[in-house]
């Protein structure tokens, strides 16, 4: 199997090598405390052995199963779930999928997201639009009380057994939760859902590779096994440490651009396909690095597109970026620019070429041109938009992130700071518990 490749030579005019290498000690350190569990969050860890181990089980069949049984019953399956539970399926099943899936007629049931906000009208939308579909559910909630999916699966749920009755719904519906606790936990095993566990000891925004990426992404037709073997070819290759592990590369790399006052990361992709992969990138990063008042911002772009928006930003604006750029080696598909006898676009100079040929160059000349802007540029090389490089490409990532966060000095495994806004929200709302809240933010309003 291939691997991704990376590439650090352009970001030289920003770090020099020994910059770079004299971080090697603490990427060491931060990729022995990964390994020997010894950092902190390390009861969050169980995403690092995880391809290897899920593979070795009999997890996937069950996964596959339960796929092919809901492939069989539905028109349309809606998963629920907010941040990693969504993040996750959504970027690998947007970069498999044809671009117009939504208006091709169906050889298997289209995947649905919901619970990702609380936006009324997407609610109302998607239930009229399944109205007359017969229609599934994968919900996904460690607690099963998380303000956006709960909302979400009262409400689908409550449709789904009021088109079907409660016990054919049931059938429908497959829960991915705690192994013993939690509400969700508890109306699964009073329902006789199907069930997956979400593992205590990963956390949600590195769970695409357990039941809460792997059963949505099968249930819309992809190869999952292919996925986790690419992530185990990447776990295998990144357990060597020195100068030829990529993830040791990246992590020292970044934490070098860091210090010498890039603060923002753009992560880039040239396909269309790769847009939620970049979403789901920028939550692994922003939620695990963002701490102490420390840390990169992580940002996303899409080109050639955001050129024509973004792009004199990058080049001209404040220099305290750097680029990640995701490249792809091999279009899926064939199109080549025809011959126009009047020319009046001016293209002819172009014709007879493949369109990926044209991307490709228009990736190198901004890659250039950043470049000599003063943007430092990480190279990421992907052989072809497949399931095992995009599975290389998650672990690659996931495991750069800890070692990554270990090097900046802070826990890449909790996140403190997304409670703040949900007492807030708890309070505006007056649930109950939070009587003291709702008064003293009352009174803060009104002052």
């Amino acid at each position: 199997m291939e691997h991704i490749k990376v590439n650090i030579s352009n970001v030289f005019g920003t770090v020099d090598n020994a910059q770079i290498e004299n971080l090697a000690p603490a990427v060491a350190d931060g990729m022995e405390k990964l390994h020997k569990g010894t950092g902190e969050g390390n009861d969050f860890i169980g995403w690092l052995d995880l391809p290897s181990r899920v593979l070795s089980s009999d997890l996937v069949s069950d996964i596959e199963n339960t796929a092919t049984q809901m492939r069989g019953m539905c028109d349309v399956v809606v998963a629920i779930g907010i941040g990693g539970s969504y993040l996750g399926a959504k970027a690998v099943i947007e970069a498999l999928n044809n671009s117009f899936d939504a208006y091709i007629p169906a050889n298997g049931p289209k995947v649905l997201f919901a619970g990702q906000n609380i936006g009324e009208d997407y609610l109302y939308e998607l239930s009229e639009y399944l109205s007359d579909k017969k229609f599934g559910i994968i919900v996904i909630s460690k607690s099963g009380t998380t303000t956006e999916p709960a909302i979400a699966f009262r409400l689908l749920k409550e449709q789904l057994e009021r088109q079907l009755g409660k016990s054919e719904a049931s059938k429908r519906i497959v829960a991915i939760t705690d192994a013993k606790k939690g509400a969700l936990r508890q109306l699964a095993t009073e329902e006789g859902y199907k069930t997956f566990v979400i593992e205590d000891n990963v956390g949600g925004r590195f769970s695409v590779l357990t039941p809460v990426g792997l059963l949505p992404i099968a249930v819309a037709g992809y190869n999952i096994r292919a996925l986790l073997e690419g992530a185990c070819s990447m776990e295998k290759a990144s357990a060597v440490p020195g100068a030829e592990n990529p993830v040791e590369v990246y992590a020292a790399t970044r934490n070098a651009l860091y210090r010498a006052g890039k603060k923002i990361e753009i992560l880039v992709n040239f396909n269309p396909k790769l847009h939620f992969f970049g979403e789901w990138w920028k939550q692994l990063y922003g939620e695990s690095e963002g701490k102490d008042h420390k840390g990169i911002f992580p940002a996303a772009v899409d080109f050639t597109t955001d050129l024509h928006s973004m792009g004199q930003w990058i080049q001209d604006g404040e220099r305290t970026i750097f680029e990640t750029v995701i490249t792809v080696g091999k279009a899926n598909h064939n199109v080549i620019i025809p011959s126009d006898e009047a020319n009046l676009d001016g293209l002819n100079y172009i014709a007879g070429k493949h369109v990926d040929e044209v991307n490709k160059m228009a990736e190198l000349g901004t890659r250039i041109a950043h470049v000599d802007g003063g943007v430092p540029n990480i190279l990421i090389s992907l052989p072809a938009l497949k399931e095992e490089y995009l599975g290389q490409l998650i672990y690659f990532f996931e495991k750069a992130c800890g070692v990554s966060g270990y090097v900046l000095g802070v826990n890449p495994f909790n996140q403190p700071g997304v409670e703040d806004y949900k007492r807030n929200m708890f309070a505006l709302l007056e649930k109950p518990g939070y009587e003291k809240q709702t008064e003293d933010i009352k009174k803060r309003l009104n002052a």
